[in-house]
C-alpha cells in the first residue's frame, strides 16, 4: 500500500477558464484541474446562468497540485503572468463579472502565501489591482464539454499565452 501524499488546491479565476485551465495543467506538480464556476449566489449555475452576469459566478479553475514538486507561490507568480491584474470584469476579449480574477485559498497557510505575492505583485503596479483575494464560499463543477476542452479542441479560443511556462524550465 503506497503513501497518501498531501496536496494543495487553489482556486483561479482569470477570465475564461480554458486557458487558466490548459495552462496549469502544463505545470509540472500539478496533478489536477477542474473548470466551474466560483463564489456565487446560486444553487447549481450552468454556464447559460453563469453568462447572464446575474450569479456573481466567476469562471473558475481547481488547482490541485503537489506542494513537493511545486509550491502555491509558483503557483500564483504564473498566475500573475497570465492575467491582466488592473483589469475589471475583462481578460482577453472576455467581458462580464464571470471573467473577473480571483484568487478563492481554502485554508489560512493558502492565504498567507497569497497575501504576500499579492503584495509583491502590487508593487508592479502604480494602480490598486482588481484581483479578488477571498476564502472559497462555492464551486461548482462546470459541464463536462467544458472539462479539458483546449484538450478537446486545440484551435479553440484561448485569450493566454503559454510562452511564460518556459520560465519554469
Amino acid at each position: 500500500m503506497g503513501v497518501a501524499r498531501e496536496v494543495g488546491v487553489i482556486y483561479l479565476a482569470g477570465g475564461c477558464f480554458w486557458g487558466v485551465e490548459e495552462y496549469f495543467s502544463r505545470i509540472p506538480g500539478v496533478v489536477d484541474t477542474q473548470v466551474g464556476y466560483a463564489n456565487g449566489h446560486t444553487d447549481d449555475p450552468t454556464y447559460q446562468d453563469v453568462c447572464t452576469d446575474t450569479t456573481g459566478y466567476a469562471e473558475t479553475v481547481c488547482v490541485t497540485y503537489d506542494p513537493t514538486l511545486v509550491g502555491l507561490r509558483t503557483i500564483l507568480d504564473q498566475y500573475f503572468k497570465i492575467i491582466d491584474p488592473l483589469s475589471v470584469n475583462r481578460q482577453g476579449n472576455d467581458r462580464g463579472t464571470q471573467y473577473r480574477t480571483g484568487v478563492y485559498y481554502v485554508d489560512d497557510a493558502s492565504f498567507e502565501v497569497a497575501r504576500e505575492v499579492f503584495a509583491r505583485q502590487q508593487l508592479r503596479h502604480h494602480e490598486p489591482m482588481a484581483v479578488e483575494l477571498e476564502p472559497l464560499a462555492s464551486f461548482h463543477p462546470a459541464e463536462e464539454y467544458h472539462q479539458d476542452y483546449l484538450k478537446k479542441n486545440p484551435g479553440g479560443y484561448c485569450h493566454i499565452s503559454f510562452d511564460s511556462l518556459a520560465d519554469l524550465g
